[in-house]
């Protein structure tokens, strides 16, 4: 029997659009349906299995048919699901309404997983006679009770769960009349007997309604269908996620029933029936509302001598399935692990990421897929750190970069960036100044600087040319080299980039990080290996500004300098900006030619250098002054260096 609508009707029809048989079952609507072709599997298996059916001959002792030798041809001997996913294979269309059962014997009725649901819960008397559909995979959350795992099958496949006689009763919606309620069955005793009807206003019920899946036969990756009420193409999308494997055309159909039931289901009518009603809850019922005959599902009923029933309106073409058209699931081709270019940062991100200082950029092409980061500290023991899901927009630079003054504008000549994968782009100077295209730029040996980019034109394939950049962002002016060379590092810094794990004990200490496909083991060739010693720069102390020095005409001199914070300092509206420290304290250095002279630490922002230390150190025709705020967490920050004249 073909996996087509009322294909039990003449089970032996095929649809092939190049064969001269191809045709229909009796009164087939064309649509897909592999429930049908498993109940009818099922009931010949069971017809056959039953001894009054399959008498035992008395000639020769056997049963008129040999259940055990009962066979489906319908199988084919073309690996599942590259066929029929994999286009070189002509007859590949044709699978989702034909006779194979290749890719669906292994679905499951949904009466069966229901019942199971509910025995796991400890509900053995339950009726799901009434339910029709099959399942192809059904995710369930660890833990939950009955209710939560068996909330999202009944809101997908459109199941009412009655209480009936002490039983449970499953069965599918149908929309069709269960009982016809005249006016003279309205109201009872001192009771009205009219109905009441309320609408939910229409503006809360969604126009646009998205509905995500796995979708099934193809790479079961999650996919989304959306389905759209006239005349509401601008309104705002309202999403859905279910735990379910489905094939594109399901999903469609699931948002198209889920939109049109929610239109629907915004009427809803009270009314009164007597006690000899035989009315039930879940039972449709139709009755004249005075804007013609209308159909109810009876959610709740109260028996207080009358009886009073909430209902829902519903039609019957709501469950019919519509005209969608089945496509065919496409499987990726199988593309064999590549070794992944890593990187492994110490950002001062701070606040932006939690805290984090550690970090692992990751990129390849094509990507494998989630990338395992191991960590170890021997080389021999490894562990897991972190799963990486998306690769991070990495690159190198094709032009070298000078060093440019931090805190306004670098207009110089674009920089060019050759990225392994992704894209860049340009923002405007708010969304600039508000942290967006933020980017680190390092090369081997050297600490990483961060910078931003307003402007990022595509000039080759895969080429972006950078402009009008911001400089050593976050504190990092101070690794400003004098010119970054040709072939440095770039990255873009943003979610793609994960947080390793490092324990403040684990500062300074060289351990060894591996990166490679999560699918294959740590040892596998595709894995590759660097060193890094933790450094966490989310903690350093940025490096004071607008170092001076007044020389007195005793020959002391006056040194001063403006601290700067890590943390909570974008606010112009302060007074001064937050220590983010536990003390303040600094630590300068006094220079000549290179050579130090002289180091104090200092809990102001200022220090007298005397005439009589000047004279000492050597320093009286100048010097040399750096200042580093100190962190009680961290040590000295970056330092500041300037030139003070004698």
């Amino acid at each position: 029997c073909a996996a087509i609508d009322k294909g039990t009707n003449q089970p032996n029809k095929f649809l092939d659009p190049k064969s001269s048989e191809s045709a229909l079952p009796k009164h087939s609507d064309g649509g897909r349906d592999d429930a049908l072709q498993a109940a009818y599997l099922t009931a010949m298996a069971d017809y056959w299995a039953d001894p009054a059916k399959n008498p035992v001959s008395v000639s020769y002792g056997g049963p008129m048919i040999d259940a055990g030798r009962m066979f489906v041809w319908a199988w084919d001997a073309r690996p599942w699901p590259a066929f029929p996913s994999n286009p070189i294979w002509s007859d590949g269309d044709n699978y989702a309404r034909g006779h194979w059962l290749s890719g669906r014997v292994s679905a499951r009725s949904l009466a069966a997983v229901v019942r199971e649901i509910c025995a796991d819960h400890g509900i053995e008397d339950v009726d799901v006679s009434d339910l029709h559909g099959i399942l192809r995979g059904y995710a369930v959350d660890g833990g939950s009770d009955g209710r939560a795992a068996l909330q999202p099958l009944l809101l997908s496949y459109g199941i009412d769960a009655i209480e009936r006689d002490g039983k449970l009763v499953f069965r599918s919606r149908t929309g069709r009349r269960d009982l016809w309620i005249d006016a003279d069955d309205l109201g009872a005793r001192d009771r009205d007997a009219a109905a009441t009807i309320t609408r939910d206003p229409e503006i809360d019920v969604p126009g646009r309604l998205r509905v995500s899946f796995v979708e099934a036969e193809g790479d079961y990756v999650t996919r989304g269908s959306e389905s759209i009420f006239p005349g509401q193409s601008g309104a705002p999308v309202a999403e859905s996620e279910v735990p379910l494997v489905l094939t594109e055309a399901e999903g469609q159909g699931l948002a198209e029933r889920y939109l049109v039931e929610a239109r629907i289901g915004r009427e809803k009518a009270t009314f009164v029936l007597p006690p000899s009603s035989p009315a039930r809850a879940g039972d449709v019922v139709e009755l004249d509302t005075g804007e013609g005959p209308r159909r109810y599902r009876i959610d709740r009923m109260t028996d207080a001598g009358a009886r009073e029933v909430e209902a829902v309106r519903v039609e019957a073409g709501l469950y019919r399935r519509g005209p969608v058209p089945e496509t065919r699931a496409l499987a990726k081709p199988v593309v064999a692990p590549v070794p992944v270019r890593a990187h492994v940062l110490d950002l001062p991100l701070g606040e932006i990421a939690g805290g984090a200082s550690t970090f692992a950029a990751v990129a390849a092409a094509p990507w494998p897929g989630d990338v395992a980061a191991h960590v170890s500290d021997d080389g021999e023991t490894w562990r897991l750190d972190t799963l990486i899901e998306r690769a991070a927009v990495i690159g190198t630079t094709l032009d070298p970069l000078a060093a440019a003054t931090h805190g306004v504008f670098d207009r110089g000549a674009p920089v060019r960036v050759r990225l392994v994968s992704g894209t860049l782009g340009s923002i405007g100077q708010t969304a600039l100044l508000s942290g967006g295209n933020l980017a680190a730029i390092g090369a081997p040996g050297a600490a990483w600087e961060i910078v931003q980019f307003a402007e990022a034109e595509l000039v080759e394939p895969q080429v972006w040319a950078l402009s009008n950049r911001l400089r050593g962002q976050l504190g990092t002016d101070g690794n400003m080299p004098a010119t970054w060379p040709t072939g440095s590092t770039f990255v873009l810094l943003d979610q793609r980039i994960a947080p390793l794990q490092v324990t403040p004990d684990q500062r300074g200490i060289a351990r060894q990080f591996r990166f490679g496909p999560a699918s294959k083991p740590v040892d596998h060739a595709s894995h590759r290996s660097q060193t890094h010693a933790s450094d966490p720069v989310s903690l350093r102390p940025w490096a004071p500004v607008h170092l001076r020095g007044i020389t007195a005409a005793d020959g002391s001199s006056v040194l001063s300098w403006i601290r700067r914070t890590r943390e909570g300092g974008d606010p112009w509206t302060d007074w001064d900006v937050p220590l983010s420290e536990a003390l303040e304290r600094y630590h300068l250095r006094i220079l000549k030619d290179g050579v130090l002279r002289r180091e104090v630490e200092v809990t102001v922002p200022t220090w007298t250098y005397d005439a009589g230390l000047r004279a000492s150190d050597g320093t009286t025709d100048g010097f040399d002054l750096e200042v580093a705020q100190i962190s009680d967490r961290y040590g000295p920050g970056l330092y500041r260096k300037a030139w003070i004249d004698g």
